[in-house]
């Protein structure tokens, strides 16, 4: 049975693992401050899109400042277009393009067969070291093959392998080891550059005559499920996303340095200091909650080994509902979740299939 999420939920704190920190419970969405005068501020609800729209600018300067701020590198996207494989309703076609500093991303780019433009959805990959060939059915669990699914649905599928992942494993390193990354980019992080490549992603797809620029969205699972809101959060061209087993809350949740562990995939560098203090400078329903009004799709599993804090997960998800409420778009976030593991059921991915066509039309 899948779970539906309720208007509102009881505020939920995990047990922590032994040797974790608590980093308290969710932070409230809707709480903000207001000046009374020069040193003095109270405490106020957020009520209205204009308070919520501070608000939203005061969540993104804190998530920049642990991520690192966005590249400035505007190097030309030079696309190159390589080989074509007929897949039956769709041709697979391998692109390279460029990130914004110049590095090629290597990518499938799915066109289906039948006449465009076509609504298109970047597809990120979960953590898997074949990259972007598990979401296109050529390395795949079958839980992962969602860009070929939307392709045979007709949509336009972009596919880009992450930083050290399929063909961009960084040199003399291992699949999803970021150390070598990390030191030649101090004051960045892993994090930064997959939301820097994604958004090169956009700016690839938005140029192609088969694309409907008015119809882009993404869909991830786990790796890419966050890479899903966080690409919805910081680019504005996303009229919809998917995340499936991507979303967890610091607050409340017992794993916080998965996030900023001392070795292998290294989300935030910068995020360690504040978690030794039992602080979250930011919190990841906030960066969902930065997609608002835009429409955003999660799908949690209630027994998933990875984002185990269920109970913290629906508290964080009935805020971000209760930010739609006050911009007036409460229907435009879907939350569901189900009894099973860390994977994208396929009765669940069929859902968001439709879900994605209604929402960005053909």
């Amino acid at each position: 049975m899948i779970r539906v999420l309720a208007a509102s939920a009881v505020l939920w704190m995990a047990v922590p693992a032994p040797g974790q920190p608590m980093i308290g419970k969710p932070a409230d969405l809707l709480a903000s401050y207001e000046p009374v005068e020069r040193d003095r501020w109270r405490a106020v609800r957020i009520t209205g899109p204009e308070q919520w729209k501070r608000k939203r600018a005061d969540i993104r300067t804190r998530v920049l400042d642990v991520m690192g701020p966005l590249p400035a590198g505007d190097a030309p996207l030079a696309p190159e277009i390589g080989n074509r494989t007929d897949e039956g309703s769709y041709t697979r076609i391998k692109v390279v393009y460029r990130g914004a500093a110049g590095g090629p991303i290597p990518a499938w780019l799915l066109v289906p067969k039948t006449p465009g433009p076509h609504a298109a959805v970047l597809a990120a990959h979960p953590t898997n070291e074949s990259g972007k060939d598990s979401v296109v059915g050529l390395d795949a669990k079958p839980h992962q093959v969602y860009g070929k699914e939307l392709a045979e649905r007709g949509f336009v599928v972009l596919a880009p392998d992450s930083i050290t992942a399929g063909e961009r494993v960084l040199a003399g390193s291992k699949p999803y080891v970021t150390e070598r990354f990390d030191a030649a980019n101090p004051g960045w992080s892993a994090m930064g550059k997959m939301l820097s490549d994604h958004m090169r992603g956009i700016d690839f797809l938005v140029g192609r005559p088969e694309v409907r620029r008015d119809a882009i969205g993404v869909i991830g699972h786990s790796l890419g499920g966050y890479n899903a809101f966080f690409l919805a959060a910081f680019d504005e061209r996303i009229r919809a996303a998917v995340s499936s087993c991507g979303f967890t809350p610091l607050g409340g949740g017992s794993r916080p340095f998965a996030w900023a562990r001392d070795s292998w995939f290294v989300h935030f560098p910068r995020l360690a200091p504040y978690l030794r203090a039992g602080i979250a400078p930011f919190d990841f329903h906030e960066v969902m909650a930065m997609a608002a009004p835009r429409a955003l799709y999660n799908y949690s599993a209630a027994a998933d080994a990875t984002f185990p804090d269920i109970g913290a997960i629906r508290s964080a998800a009935a805020q971000v509902k209760e930010v739609y409420g006050v911009l007036g778009a409460r229907e435009r976030f879907v939350y569901q979740d189900g009894p099973g593991p860390h994977n994208f059921p396929e009765t669940v991915r069929q859902e968001t299939y439709r879900w994605l066509r209604a929402e960005l039309g053909r």
